[in-house]
């Protein structure tokens, strides 16, 4: 036996004419509890049986933003709505929100005039 094949040997990395079994893949397979791992990947990501929300936001000041954010986080979509803000005020609003719509893979759609939706990347916006 040569050097290599010795230390080959050695480290566990010989051939598979070593196994004295044959592995057995119907034992398995038959159980009832078995699923492909994407059923089971499907049920993990899964949200609980709650149907989707879809929150309606005025903030008055930038202040609220954290509610905004909590919202969007729990995977809510969310409708902002800033005409009762200041404009210097709105516009620091929008920015947190497409920050945030952006950090979190989201989606941020002007709807109407100083009227933003907050979608969650989950959630698919189509235009009629």
């Amino acid at each position: 036996m040569g050097a290599v094949r010795k230390v080959a040997s050695y480290l566990g990395l010989g051939g598979a004419e070593e196994y004295d079994e044959a592995y057995d893949y119907e034992d398995e397979v038959e159980g009832e509890d078995w699923q492909p791992a994407s059923e089971r990947a499907a049920k993990r990501w899964r949200a609980v049986v709650e149907p989707s929300r879809i929150v309606m936001l005025t903030p008055r000041q930038y202040n609220d933003a954290p509610i905004i954010g909590k919202h969007f986080r729990e995977g809510q979509t969310v409708i902002m709505d800033v005409n009762c803000m200041s404009t210097a005020e709105a516009t620091r609003m929008v920015d947190f929100a497409a920050g945030l719509a952006y950090g979190c893979e989201g989606h941020i759609e002007r709807i109407a005039e100083k009227v933003f939706l907050l979608a969650p990347a989950d959630v698919e916006i189509t235009t009629a």
